[in-house]
């Protein structure tokens, strides 16, 4: 079995759209999970993908979403 590459998407959000933000990147295939949090990130999104090319991708669709000011991107060693 192939080894999936993992990552962890700190995303900062405009006010009041982190539930909305959340929920769009749940719809993203390769998102595991996407959870509003409190502090200086506004959601925290779990992928995973086959690849560093299919990450760079959901990536790019999640940050697609206007209502992300910024992401910082994890990768799991």
């Amino acid at each position: 079995m192939a080894e999936v590459v993992r990552a962890y998407i700190l995303v900062s959000t405009t006010v009041g759209k982190e539930m909305e933000v959340a929920d769009m990147a749940k719809k993203v295939s390769g998102v595991i999970r996407a959870d509003p949090v409190y502090g200086e990130y506004d959601v925290v999104v779990e992928v995973e993908a086959k690849s560093s090319d299919d990450l760079k991708k959901v990536i790019y669709e999640i940050r697609r979403n206007p209502n992300i000011i910024r992401t910082v991107t994890l990768i799991v060693m």
